[in-house]
């Protein structure tokens, strides 16, 4: 057996799987090759079932997920109506704010298909961090970007309906 037939039927390893996810997260992307691969170490994996909750609204849990594969529906409830939102994937990045600071969950994130998630939790991310403090700069740019990033999209895709909220959006870039 060849080397490149090798490589195709031998699983890679789960932590030079992780690495690869957290390169292409936007959330990490400043950050050197080194601090990503102690990212990729602390990572870790959970299942849920379908129907199980990966998080509820208003805990706060200090996890962000990636959706390594699988399907799981964002919920909100008020004045007791849970309104579905929208289906999050295979590739999607969730919850990297709580990873900053302190915040409950503004919405429920609940498992529609058996799913796999990568989980980061806030207090490895703060102490990783704690180690490499000039760093944190890249991750506040890394943040401000997609802020800006779905303002924009918003904007084109919902400006016309959006009304009386527009006078609020973009206050935190201004």
């Amino acid at each position: 057996m060849s080397l490149s037939e090798k490589n195709k039927t031998t699983p890679s390893s789960e932590f030079q799987e992780n690495l690869e996810i957290l390169r292409q997260i936007y959330f990490f992307s400043g950050l050197p090759l080194e601090t990503l691969k102690i990212f990729a170490y602390l990572c870790t994996r959970e299942k849920f079932r379908q129907g199980e909750y990966i998080f509820r609204q208003d805990e706060d849990d200090g996890q962000a997920f990636y959706i390594i594969n699988g399907k799981a529906g964002l919920e909100r409830r008020d004045n007791g109506e849970t309104t579905q939102v929208r289906n999050c994937e295979t590739g999607e990045f969730i919850g990297g704010l709580t990873l900053l600071g302190e915040t409950g969950r503004l919405f429920s994130l609940k498992a529609v298909a058996d799913t796999t998630c990568l989980v980061l939790n806030r207090e490895k991310f703060a102490k990783t961090m704690g180690q490499f403090p000039d760093l944190m700069i890249k991750i506040c740019k890394a943040v401000a970007q997609s802020v800006d990033t779905w303002e924009k999209r918003f904007l084109t895709d919902q400006g016309d309906q959006c009304g009386g909220c527009m006078r609020r959006l973009g206050v935190t870039l201004i």
